[in-house]
């Protein structure tokens, strides 16, 4: 089994910035993809951002140059920083990995439980 904990979530003002977590345990072999959606209330989960194994990145439109995805491979671990936040960046933000937990079987998509971010106007 794997896990998905997320951390750093909480309230920020308008133009701020937060750092978020996620680290990935349990039985694992390789990692590929890790990524970040977000869910504001009333709205479908959308990707955030992206990263592949060897450190390809893609971000939503509306993040591009304010978010920025990175990750930790020998902790099993990706970040989120988001900068320049907006209101309208306030949603639960949900972990995503890509993950091959036995060696017989393939990659199956695990997620985190969430974490909550308010950006404040």
């Amino acid at each position: 089994q794997v896990q998905l904990v997320e951390s750093g979530g909480g309230l920020v003002q308008a133009g701020g910035s937060l750092r978020l977590s996620c680290a990935a345990s349990g039985s694992i072999i390789s990692i590929d993809a890790m990524g970040w959606y977000r869910q504001a209330p009333g709205k479908q989960r959308e990707l955030v951002a992206r990263i592949t194994s060897s450190g390809r990145t893609n971000y939503a439109d509306s993040v591009k140059g304010r978010f920025t995805i990175s990750r930790d491979n020998a902790k099993n671990t990706v970040y989120l920083q988001l900068s320049s936040s907006k209101p309208e960046d306030t949603g639960v933000y949900y972990c995503n990995a890509n993950v091959q937990s036995n060696p017989l079987t393939g990659f199956y998509d695990y997620w985190g439980q969430g974490t909550q971010v308010t950006v404040s106007s």
